[in-house]
């Protein structure tokens, strides 16, 4: 352990934990090997010249994740990677009632066999390197949901997501095709909202129109518009794209499908003073389920978010390499 390249005073990270890091990285490298004695803190202290606290934080860190071992009157020794308790990086892009229950689907199916930290990068590429920055080497596994501000260029994340070690990365909810080997569950925004509509043909079949909403600060994926545009191309039914629901006249025959419930229920109140009925004259579909959605009769379509976060959870236990669609599918419901 003389290499002083554990030390970087760029690094916005602690001196112990940069220490607890590089020792870790050793160990999970087999280049210190269980059974295999440390330097005591005294000596750690004197050869790198830091204060013996510090090497003492460090110290507890690895032996609070199972690193390392101590023995009493004789040292410090290597616990071994096997031993270790693995340590898991959550990286969200956002906290929602849906993004929580993707998060305890993951913790249940963990368990007690990893422990798990959450970080959210609220769709920002800058924020997403600060965060690996301050991680890099302080974990077992990364699970990312990659959604950025769609004003981001794709270049921009894609060179800080590869900062991360693509062996150790799963992506989560959305996969980036420039990174085929990386473990992925991941929803085919495109696929998933035509084979959905798909499923409803014979309920869709009395509207003529089908308008999205999609708000142009949205960062939803632009591939769920392609996908409804699509559906509309196939099944000979005008399409159309409307950035700000306020401007929506409902109109018989036609379909509205909602991004955000705040846009749903502007549009509802127009339909009400027009005496339009939702399943009759006018369809609604909105994304994601709600207790309110279904005491409103509200068609939803959906992912199943707890079944993506087990998923994630037992692919990262299990060191599965694959690129996993995640289940998706309409609840009809009288709106349609």
């Amino acid at each position: 352990m003389t290499n002083n390249s554990l030390f970087n005073s760029a690094d916005k990270m602690p001196l112990p934990k940069q220490i607890a890091r590089h020792v870790a990285r050793q160990i999970d490298n087999d280049e210190l090997l269980p059974g295999q004695i440390l330097l005591s803190i005294n000596e750690f202290s004197a050869r790198h010249k830091v204060a013996r606290d510090t090497v003492e934080k460090a110290y507890k860190e690895l032996k609070s994740t199972g690193y390392i071992v101590s023995v009493r009157n004789k040292g410090y020794y290597v616990s071994g990677k096997s031993n270790a308790r693995k340590k898991i990086l959550l990286i969200f892009n956002k906290l929602s009632s849906y993004k929580k229950e993707v998060y305890y689907g993951f913790i249940e199916t963990i368990g007690d066999k990893a422990a798990v930290d959450l970080q959210v990068h609220h769709y920002s590429s800058g924020l997403l390197k600060e965060i690996i920055a301050n991680n890099l080497g302080n974990y077992h596994s990364y699970v990312l949901m990659a959604h950025f501000d769609r004003r981001e260029a794709k270049k921009n994340y894609l060179a800080i997501i590869k900062e991360l070690p693509q062996e150790k990365l799963l992506l989560l909810d959305k996969k980036l095709v420039e990174l085929k080997g990386v473990k992925a569950v991941y929803q085919d925004f495109k696929q998933d909202i035509y084979d959905a509509l798909s499923s409803a043909n014979t309920l869709l079949a009395k509207y003529k129109a089908v308008t999205i909403v999609f708000p142009p600060d949205s960062n939803h994926p632009g591939e769920i518009i392609n996908g409804i545009r699509e559906y509309c191309n196939h099944n000979k039914k005008r399409f159309a794209q409307v950035d700000d629901a306020a401007t929506v006249t409902p109109a018989r025959g036609t379909v509205y499908i909602f991004i955000t419930d705040e846009d749903m229920a502007v549009v509802m109140k127009e339909m009400k003073k027009k005496n339009l009925r939702q399943g009759a004259d006018v369809g609604i579909i909105s994304f994601n389920e709600t207790v309110l959605k279904e005491l409103l009769d509200i068609t939803v379509i959906t992912t199943d978010f707890v079944q993506m976060g087990k998923t994630a959870a037992e692919m990262v236990l299990n060191n599965t390499q694959a690129q996993v669609r995640n289940p998706f599918h309409m609840i009809q419901r009288g709106s349609l």
